[in-house]
């Protein structure tokens, strides 16, 4: 066969193709398919009241079974929340305690004070040495203070009253939206930068060795867990404080937070603060008092051998 009677014969085939296509069309299978549902036999009224009760009550279990799913589930967030409220309790009672004992430390460590005060006064050497550790006290923030400043508040996203009490906020969205140590490190970086004197973060006082973490959901200021909100003291200027706060990066970055998770953030001038003083610190080492140099032409108190001589 030659090449021109191949291309002709294929020309052929899809011509008649085409012509079956729109010669025959699928109007005789509808025309089928519609007489034999006219021909299947109606159903009766009883049976199609059975189909609409059926799917009637059908809807009805699955709203019932979807309602006793979110009781229960709202049951278990409110079991929660008691456990969470007690535990919470739990907290501030042992809190209390331990904030007696706080006041007990520091009556004795007053009257210890009070003591070695007597003892080192009764020389020029002594009182040397009461100077020189008030002034290292100073700088070790063990002592209360008490002057104008800056109130500053940091805190978690209030919870709203249209929060769903089963689904809630899911852990990661908590986790982002709450108030970190790091941040609280910022924001107390930022005062010191600013021209703080002394600061304290919810009642604790900041001192050289003080320690701002995180232990699993809570803040820990030397140690002591603090809660949100979080309240900041800051002694110095009131007026330079705010301006070279409100000047620092770390002040726009925890506004920027502020606007995103909805956070308490908020700053004010105050014309008396009270801090109290740090934790004592850790004795690490101590040495005698070098003794006064005798007077001109005088000659030193002998030391005692107790073996009288030979």
């Amino acid at each position: 066969m030659s090449t021109t009677q191949q291309a002709s014969r294929t020309r052929s085939l899809g011509a008649s193709l085409l012509d079956q296509v729109l010669a025959e069309t699928v109007d005789p299978a509808y025309a089928r398919a519609a007489q034999a549902r006219a021909d299947r036999p109606a159903p009766s009224r009883g049976a199609r009241w059975r189909g609409q009760a059926l799917v009637a009550v059908t809807m009805v279990l699955a709203g019932l079974l979807a309602a006793l799913t979110y009781d229960q589930a709202s049951a278990g967030s409110e079991g929660r929340q008691q456990i969470r409220a007690a535990l919470i309790a739990d907290i501030d009672r042992e809190s209390g305690v331990t904030d007696d004992l706080v006041a007990t430390l520091a009556q004795l460590q007053g009257q210890v004070s009070a003591a070695r005060d007597q003892a080192l006064s009764a020389s020029t050497g002594g009182q040397l040495a009461l100077d020189q550790l008030a002034r290292q006290e100073a700088g070790a923030a063990t002592e209360p203070v008490r002057g104008p400043g800056l109130t500053v508040t940091l805190g978690n996203a209030l919870p709203s009253a249209d929060d769903d009490p089963v689904a809630g906020r899911t852990p990661a969205d908590t986790e982002v939206a709450q108030v970190l140590d790091r941040d609280l490190q910022l924001l107390v970086n930022a005062l010191w930068s600013a021209g703080a004197e002394a600061i304290s973060v919810g009642g604790q006082r900041l001192g050289p060795t003080t320690t701002i973490r995180q232990a699993g959901g809570a803040v820990l200021v030397d140690l002591r867990p603090v809660t949100s909100p979080y309240e900041v003291l800051a002694i110095g200027d009131p007026e330079t404080l705010q301006n070279r706060f409100l000047r620092t990066p770390e002040a726009n970055y925890l506004a920027n937070l502020q606007v995103t998770y909805d956070w308490v953030f908020t700053f004010g001038r105050s014309d008396d603060l009270e801090l109290p003083g740090a934790s004592s610190t850790e004795l690490r080492s101590a040495g005698p008092i070098t003794p006064e140099d005798p007077p001109a032409g005088g000659t030193p108190a002998p030391s005692s051998t107790g073996d009288g001589g030979d």
